[in-house]
């Protein structure tokens, strides 16, 4: 399971992200590392991007991003 397949109010834990680079980092930044609980908040009218609490604040993340990152439900 991925941050993109996530429904609003659930809460996951951070397995993997399948990401190398610059992006990998750039997520790693954002506070999205191994282990760490997030929970979406909401989805934009089109799907793209997704809202996140993350580490006491709101992250929003494009979907392709998220489905890089794997997750399991807690």
């Amino acid at each position: 399971m991925t941050l993109g397949d996530l429904r609003p109010k659930q809460k996951a834990r951070v397995l993997k992200i399948g990401t190398q680079g610059q992006l990998r980092q750039r997520i790693l930044d954002m506070g999205i590392t191994p282990m760490v609980e997030v929970e979406l908040i909401k989805v934009a009218p089109l799907g793209d991007p997704l809202e996140f609490l993350v580490r006491g604040y709101q992250l929003s993340l494009r979907k392709s991003d998220a489905l890089l990152i794997e997750v399991e439900k807690v």
